[in-house]
Formats: C-alpha cells, sequence, structure tokens
C-alpha cells in the first residue's frame, strides 16, 4: 500500500530535550499509543503525562507493540475500514525506533490481510493476526519477514494471546463468535470453541488456565477453561463489554464498555467488586508492571483514563485527540 511522503517524527515541545539516558530510568514508565484517527504511533511519558514523540503511520494503525527490549514499536496497518466492513486491505507493518522518534521501516507481509492484533512470543518472533488469510502470521522482526503462519480454522481472527508458556495461542474471531486454539511449535489449528453470535477482543489470566473473551449480544464474558478447551463459565455484568485484561498477580479483570463502563471483576472471589463511570469505550486496556495502575483507552473521547488500582480511584485522564486506539505500556526504553 501507498504512504503519506511525510513519515517523519513531528517533535512536540521539549522532545528533542530529553536524553535518552532519562528516558529509560523513567521508573512511571511510558505508553506506545496507536491513533488510528489521525494515523499516528504517540510516545507518552508517564512521569508527566506528556505527549512528547508523534510518528505518522500508515492508514490506519489499530494496534501497537513494543520490542522486549524497549527499542522498537510495531504497528500493523489495517486499512480504512472496521473488521468484517468493506475498505482497503492493509498488508504491512510500520516500524518505529523509540530511541528515535522516527520511522524505521516497513515490513511487507506479501498481500493484503489486513493485519491487526501483534504480540511478541516464543522465539522472538512476532505473531500478528492476518484477517483476511484466517491465520496467524509469524514475523522475524530482524529480517523483516513473514517466516510461517498458523491457520486459524474461522473468519475475522482479531485480536490474540499467547500462553505463559508460549505452546498456545488463542484468538478472537469476531464475525465466526468464536475462539481458536492454535498450537504454537507444530503450527496447526487445534480446535475452535464456539462462544456465541459475535465476539470482541480477548485475555488470558497469568497462570494460563483461564481465556475470556466478550460476548457482543449479551453483558457477559466467556469464561475457557484451557484444560479441555471450552466455554466452563459465564461472567454477568451489567452490560456488555469490548475487552478486558487481568493484572499479572491474577486478582482483578479489568473490562471496558462502550456504554461508558469500567468493571474491575475479584476473580478470587469470583464477584463484581467495583464499577467507575468513563467516556465510552471501545478500545483497549494497559496495565503496568507493579499492577498499582491501569491505562483504559477511549478512542470516542480522544483520552486515556487511568484506574488506581491501589486506592480504587480514578486519576485525571491523558487528553489526546479522537482515535486513540491500542496501547501498551512498557518500562524503559533500551540504550
Amino acid at each position: 500500500m501507498s504512504f503519506p511522503s511525510s513519515l517523519l517524527l513531528v517533535a512536540l515541545a521539549g522532545t528533542l530535550a530529553i536524553p535518552v539516558k532519562s528516558q529509560a530510568q523513567n521508573v512511571s514508565g511510558f505508553l506506545a499509543i496507536a491513533n488510528q484517527g489521525e494515523h499516528t504511533a504517540l510516545h507518552i511519558d508517564l512521569s508527566n503525562h506528556s505527549t512528547f514523540a508523534k510518528v505518522e503511520v500508515g492508514v490506519n494503525g489499530h494496534e501497537v507493540a513494543v520490542s522486549p527490549d524497549g527499542h522498537f514499536a510495531y504497528v500493523p496497518i489495517y486499512g480504512n475500514s472496521g473488521v468484517g466492513k468493506p475498505g482497503t486491505d492493509g498488508n504491512s507493518i510500520d516500524i518505529i525506533d523509540l530511541q528515535k522518534h522516527a520511522l524505521a521501516g516497513h515490513i511487507d507481509l506479501g498481500k493484503n490481510v489486513r493485519p491487526h492484533c501483534a504480540k511478541f512470543g516464543p522465539g522472538g518472533y512476532l505473531y500478528v493476526s492476518a484477517e483476511l488469510a484466517n491465520a496467524i502470521y509469524i514475523v522475524d522482526v530482524n529480517s523483516r519477514k513473514v517466516v510461517g503462519e498458523i491457520p486459524t480454522g474461522a473468519i475475522e481472527a482479531h485480536m490474540l494471546v499467547i500462553s505463559p508458556d508460549g505452546h498456545r495461542i488463542y484468538t478472537a474471531n469476531v464475525g465466526a463468535g468464536s475462539v481458536s486454539v492454535l498450537g504454537v511449535d507444530n503450527r496447526k489449528l487445534i480446535k475452535v470453541i464456539p462462544v456465541s453470535r459475535q465476539v470482541q477482543r480477548i485475555s488470558i489470566s497469568p497462570d494460563g488456565k483461564h481465556v475470556y473473551t466478550h460476548d457482543q449480544g449479551s453483558a457477559r464474558i466467556a469464561v475457557i477453561d484451557t484444560a479441555i478447551n471450552d466455554v466452563s463459565n459465564w461472567l454477568n455484568l451489567p452490560a456488555s463489554v469490548y475487552s478486558s485484561t487481568i493484572t499479572s498477580d491474577g486478582h482483578w479483570l479489568l473490562a471496558n464498555a462502550p456504554s461508558g463502563k469500567l468493571f474491575i471483576w475479584d476473580l478470587q472471589a469470583g464477584k463484581l467488586a467495583n464499577t467507575f463511570d468513563i467516556p465510552p469505550s471501545n478500545g483497549e486496556i494497559s496495565i503496568n508492571a507493579t499492577n498499582s495502575k491501569a491505562y483504559i483507552s477511549c478512542p470516542q473521547a480522544g483520552a486515556i483514563q487511568i484506574l488506581n488500582l491501589q486506592t480504587q480511584k480514578l486519576e485525571s485522564p491523558i487528553i489526546l485527540t479522537k482515535g486513540a486506539d491500542g496501547l501498551q505500556w512498557f518500562q524503559s526504553i533500551s540504550n
């Protein structure tokens, strides 16, 4: 696909005055954010909530994945459509150098597949959902090439999670209303699990025992037992939710709703623990390494809501522009 001629860093006030060393030592960490409305990747300093860098990417990047060393961010270029809807079909991944705050190149996926979700996994590979190929692509970021794929057995494999041991991938298949279980080692489909008429997004417990996906027709979350690869339970909520994330200690499940709610489910007690009013959110949730703060993107409002998990209170949001969507918290930038 073609890219804008101005694929450059837009340096915001004070950007170039921040040395890489001070970024690496930032104890609050950073957010990488894909803004599909303005076709940019943002770099947020959480010590002062400032956007100190913005890089133009292709049309449209919905999600972002930061390399384990914090050096690069990868933004799959999906296209100008919504899942299952007509529009352009992306075929590449943009690479952002987080040290230089600049575009570092592209990964050509070879054909139009609407790449969406990207996660680093076993072997240091980047695993990317390729919707139109009904597959997960395996990308070597060093050679910048696709080196393999795993079939999902279902349409619209939109989001994915990787098991903690690295042996399984689970995909949320939106229009199919299912979850696919994939074997990473042999790169084969294990099972497609029917869930509901339509689902959105997916999360996994830190111990890998449960996978969660969200029924878009009812106010409930499906709980999949990974020992049997089937739905074993439902979490009933006051409203249908779009995405969820679990704290690394396995205590809290956070889920955001397009109706404008943030739910906190106590996985240990097995009940809803708290509800917060936020702007309508069909975005994403990212939690820092200490489980002290959660960041919730609200694309319609152009804001990142911040929940203090220790006090169970919302803090002042980070105000951006409409379209701020996929995000990832990361600790530091590689020197």
